[in-house]
């Protein structure tokens, strides 16, 4: 097994414990970590297979932003009576572990099936793609779009400045006492 494969291996199954801890962990503050990491190993996956595009954007996009979101719609909620809100008991425990082996089982299904069309065919099909893309999405995106770019930067501020606001203000959930 060469270097690359074993990377890749070690990657995809550090994601997956990553992905199972961010469901199967009672903290929400925790699971949010969780799922940032799994993020983060995900975008290592695309580096891994020479997608640099697609790690930057998941890394920026799903790792930063969305992660981020998560945690401060957390921070609105009174997390000492939220934890029990997911930890219902033993039975929903095993309604978790079914739904994860319910994906599992699709998860290899899909794996099989694209093994078996790519070994019939006797390669994965080639994309043709013209010029550089990713350079021409970033001249459009810094250009034309820039007015777009800029005020969705001061309203996603604007959004986490209100949250701590709010979660700090009299009767919100982490106001001091």
């Amino acid at each position: 097994m060469t270097a690359d494969v074993f990377l890749f291996w070690f990657l995809a199954i550090v994601t997956l414990a990553g992905g199972l801890t961010t469901i199967m962990i009672t903290n929400p503050i925790y699971s949010a970590l969780s799922l940032a990491f799994t993020m983060v190993g995900v975008s290592a996956l695309f580096v891994t297979l020479n997608a640099y595009f697609l790690a930057g954007v998941q890394l920026i996009v799903y790792a930063g932003a969305v992660t981020v979101l998560f945690v401060m719609v957390l921070m609105m909620f009174d997390l000492k009576h939220e934890v029990t809100a997911f930890t219902r008991g033993k039975i929903s425990g095993m309604v978790k572990s079914g739904i994860v082996a319910v994906l599992a089982g699709i998860l290899v299904g899909s794996i099989s099936l694209t093994t078996d069309i790519f070994s019939k065919s006797g390669a994965a099909p080639e994309a043709v793609i013209g010029g550089d893309t990713t350079k021409e999405l970033g001249k459009v995106l810094f250009s034309k779009y820039i007015f777009g770019f800029e005020a969705l930067g001061i309203l996603l501020l604007m959004v986490a400045i209100g949250a701590v606001a709010l979660a700090r203000s009299k009767g919100g959930t982490h106001a001091k006492q």
